[in-house]
């Protein structure tokens, strides 16, 4: 099949090959107006600099300020930018090459060249470390080193700044991760779930120019029950009862030594039964180890519906080495 003397092959080649180099700056935003025309200005300054194609994602997520109102007004003359309401900057980039970073001026777009740099060595992912940051020593630099150290091992990918949005992805790695609710934080875990290659460097970290951090107590929490599911989906997606049973098995098991422990007082001690709460114990455990085991159960058949209703794989292949069989000699005898 032709199209004005170009066959299909080679029309999809020329257009994979116009966003190949193609780098998309991803700029989540939240009540940012006056921080945006300066970061705007300084990314462009900084990449025009370089050889490199790009294009800016600014991501409003639901600002109560002008911040929409002066992406348009940027957006009017600047071609190279488009704003996008709500989390949709992933959805609306093309290039092959994906770089958040923060909308609050401590990020430093001059290190945009330097992570792409990085990523040309052969990394998947590139994550930006502020080693030296300009926060609150306690409120924010001790709880995240500290909160860094568990995500580090408890996931297995060891970052210094897990919060550092300044980071760069190759578009193949990040394709299957969905996001939902505050997971972007986790995005380089999701990545090395696909066999993503990740390292970091040292980035740049201003004071805060504008307004005030919308960092808090409840965002501590919300980290902590998110790093749970990831761990969760890491670990036991693909066998939930083990999960769910173990914990039946646990209060089953705690069901019974209480029960042995009424039955001794009972008929050893001779201590009447209404006299100690422990048969309440024994019910409410029992009752819960059957209700997990139960839970697992169900776990189990949502997962096979997700699963085989969509066709999904439990695994993903990166690649595969290997000979053809036909160059195999292969003796039958």
């Amino acid at each position: 099949m032709a199209f004005k003397g170009i066959n299909l092959g080679e029309l999809l080649a020329v257009h994979k090959q116009k966003y190949l180099d193609l780098v998309s700056i991803i700029v989540p935003i939240f009540n940012e107006e006056r921080a945006l025309p300066i970061l705007i200005s300084k990314i462009i300054e900084t990449l025009d600099q370089t050889t490199l194609k790009f294009e800016i994602i600014a991501v409003d997520d639901g600002s109560s300020d002008r911040s929409f109102d002066v992406l348009t007004k940027i957006a009017a003359f600047e071609t190279r930018l488009k704003a996008v309401p709500m989390m949709a900057g992933l959805d609306n980039s093309v290039g092959t090459i994906i770089v958040p970073i923060d909308a609050d001026l401590q990020n430093d777009p001059m290190d945009i060249p330097r992570l792409l740099d990085k990523l040309n060595e052969g990394f998947d992912v590139v994550s930006g470390w502020r080693r030296n940051r300009n926060d609150s020593p306690i409120r924010r630099n001790f709880l995240s080193r500290r909160a860094n150290w568990i995500i580090s091992k408890l996931s297995g990918v060891a970052l210094h700044d897990y919060g550092c949005s300044l980071k760069a992805y190759r578009r193949s790695v990040i394709t299957h991760v969905k996001l939902y609710g505050e997971m972007h934080r986790f995005i380089p875990i999701y990545a090395s779930w696909y066999g993503a290659r990740i390292t970091e460097i040292e980035v740049k970290h201003h004071p805060r120019a504008f307004g005030k951090s919308n960092y808090g107590t409840i965002r501590i929490l919300k980290v902590i029950l998110d790093l749970i599911v990831v761990c969760f989906l890491d670990r036991w997606i693909g066998k939930p009862i083990y999960v769910f049973g173990g914990f039946g098995i646990l209060w089953l098991l705690v069901s019974a030594l209480t029960l042995g422990d009424v039955l001794y007082l009972k008929f050893f001690k001779h201590l009447s039964m209404i006299l100690t709460p422990l048969p309440l114990l024994v019910a409410m455990s029992f009752m819960m180890g059957i209700m997990s085991i139960l839970i697992g159960l169900l776990a189990e058949i949502a997962v096979r519906v997700y699963f085989e209703s969509q066709s999904k794989k439990i695994y993903y292949v990166k690649e595969i080495a290997a000979q053809s069989i036909q160059n195999i000699d292969i003796d039958w005898s």
